[in-house]
C-alpha cells in the first residue's frame, strides 16, 4: 500500500513526539532519584546523632551491669583503649577495653574475651577486672547457644554467671565440677559452661601478664609488647631441617600464672 503524501512527516512527527516524551521520563527519573537520596542524606544527617546516643546509652548500659556507677566516678566510654589482637583474649583483631576510675585512680578494667569453643560457635563475654586481680563481673555479650541449655550463661536466665564473681585464678579450680573444678555445670550443657570458665580464666591471665599497662590504659605497650612476642616466635621458628629452638614466649611475656 502506497503513502499519501501527509504520512510521511505524521510519522515523523509521531517519533519526535516519542522521543521527546522519553526524555520527559527519564528527566523525572532523574528528578525523582535525586530528590529521594537528598530526603534519605537529610534523614540520615538527622537520625545518625540518634541513632549514636542511643548505642552510646546501651554499651553504658552494659558496661554498667558489671561495674556499678557507685565504683567509680568516671564515664566509662570515654576512658576506651586499644587492645592489640590477643590469642589469650581469642581476639582476631584489635578490640576495645574499658577503665573504671576513682578520684583518678584505676579500680577495674573491662575486657572483652571470646572463646570458639562453645557449642554453637563463639562466645563473646566482657569481663571485668579490679584492680587487685578479682573478678568484677562477667556478662554474655553474644553468642548462640541452645536456648534452654547453653543460653543460661545470660545473666537474664540464670544467676549462674555470677558464679565469677570476686574469684581470682588461685581462689578456685577453673574448671566445670564434672571436671574436677568448683564451677557448676548446666544439666545437659557441660559444653558452654566449659568454654565460659576457661575464656574467664584466660581473661584473668591477660590481666596479671599486663597488670600496669591495663591500668593506665596504655595501647602502645600493649602492642608493642605483642609485636616483640610476635619477633621472638618468628625467631623460634622451625629451620630449614625441620628442628625447634627453645620454645618462644608467649604474647603475655611469659609472665602466665602456673597452676
Amino acid at each position: 500500500m502506497s503513502l499519501t503524501p501527509d504520512q510521511p512527516e505524521q510519522q515523523a512527527q509521531a517519533a519526535r513526539g516519542l522521543k521527546h516524551n522519553i526524555a520527559r521520563a527519564a528527566s523525572g527519573l532523574a528528578v525523582f532519584a535525586i530528590v529521594t537520596a537528598g530526603v534519605v542524606a537529610v534523614t540520615q544527617m538527622t537520625t545518625a546523632d540518634t541513632i549514636a546516643d542511643n548505642e552510646r546509652a546501651a554499651q553504658s548500659a552494659a558496661l554498667a551491669e558489671i561495674i556499678p556507677p557507685s565504683l567509680h566516678d568516671n564515664d566509662l566510654l570515654d576512658d576506651a583503649f586499644v587492645l592489640p589482637p590477643s590469642q589469650v583474649l581469642g581476639l582476631e583483631s584489635a578490640d576495645t577495653g574499658w577503665r573504671a576510675t576513682r578520684d583518678g585512680k584505676t579500680v577495674a578494667v573491662l575486657l572483652p574475651v571470646v572463646t570458639g569453643k562453645g557449642y554453637s560457635g563463639d562466645i563473646r563475654l566482657l569481663v571485668g577486672i579490679r584492680a587487685d586481680g578479682s573478678v568484677a563481673g562477667v556478662r554474655a555479650v553474644k553468642h548462640a547457644e541452645t536456648p534452654g541449655l547453653g543460653d543460661k550463661i545470660e545473666a537474664r536466665k540464670s544467676g549462674w554467671i555470677h558464679e565469677f564473681d570476686d574469684q581470682t585464678l588461685s581462689s578456685v579450680e577453673w574448671k566445670v565440677q564434672k571436671d574436677g573444678g568448683d564451677f557448676d555445670q548446666f544439666t545437659g550443657a557441660t559444653i558452654t559452661p566449659r568454654a565460659v570458665v576457661g575464656a574467664v580464666r584466660q581473661a584473668l591471665i591477660y590481666f596479671m601478664a599486663h597488670r600496669t599497662a591495663l591500668l593506665a590504659g596504655d595501647s602502645e605497650t600493649l602492642t608493642a609488647t605483642r609485636r616483640a612476642a610476635e619477633a621472638q616466635d618468628t625467631a623460634h621458628a622451625p629451620s630449614a631441617d625441620g628442628t625447634l629452638a627453645p620454645s618462644a614466649t608467649s604474647e603475655h611475656g611469659g609472665d602466665e600464672p602456673h597452676e
